[in-house]
């Protein structure tokens, strides 16, 4: 119990810290990078699988944190959440800027262990992870799988239509209602 108070504790901290980042207090965000720089530069490194690269888009990250923490609303979703939303869209973006010939490298390379934690196992609780896989079991298979692959493995939408056969707006079709089933299900 007291982990969960620890943890719910850690949230609001981080959740004032991105408050004061709002108006514009520098060292509320050197906090916030102490804080999540590690989580988020896993995130970066996951998706990108090139370190170079995930640590330029860290930086945007924080760039981006310190331009558009005002517009986190701690009542929509937790403060980690939010921002490794901001480092997997970041990441997404970089990846899909690489040249055509990097996509085929990346796709033709042998699969290596990554030695850092999955996103699935750095959720923020052992609590939130029981209630996310409760919820993903109570989506249809097609959209718990697409939902992993994409906000898990850093698959974009496109890859995820290629892989299953099914066109790009089908795809975007099963993830949409499968996170409003899970926003639902999760009550957030």
């Amino acid at each position: 119990m007291s982990t969960v108070i620890e943890q719910d504790a850690a949230r609001q901290r981080l959740a004032a810290q991105l408050s004061r980042v709002a108006i514009g207090d520098k060292a509320a965000l050197a906090e916030v990078y102490r804080l999540t720089s590690a989580k988020l530069f896993g995130v970066c490194l996951r998706i990108l699988d090139d370190r170079g690269e995930a640590e330029d888009v860290l930086q945007q990250i924080y760039l981006t944190v310190w331009q558009k923490a005002g517009s986190f609303d701690a009542a929509k979703a937790s403060p980690i959440t939010w921002l490794v939303a901001i480092a997997r869209n970041r990441s997404i973006d970089r990846r899909r800027a690489r040249p055509a010939a990097a996509h085929a490298a990346l796709e033709e390379a042998v699969e290596v262990s990554d030695p850092s934690p999955s996103a699935l196992a750095d959720l923020e609780t052992s609590e939130q992870r029981r209630r996310l896989y409760d919820c993903l079991g109570t989506l249809e298979d097609k959209q718990a799988t697409a939902i992993r692959r994409a906000f898990l493995d850093g698959l974009t939408y496109d890859e995820l239509a290629r892989a299953g056969g099914v066109p790009l707006g089908t795809m975007k079709s099963w993830i949409r209602r499968g996170l409003m089933k899970l926003r639902e299900c999760l009550g957030t």
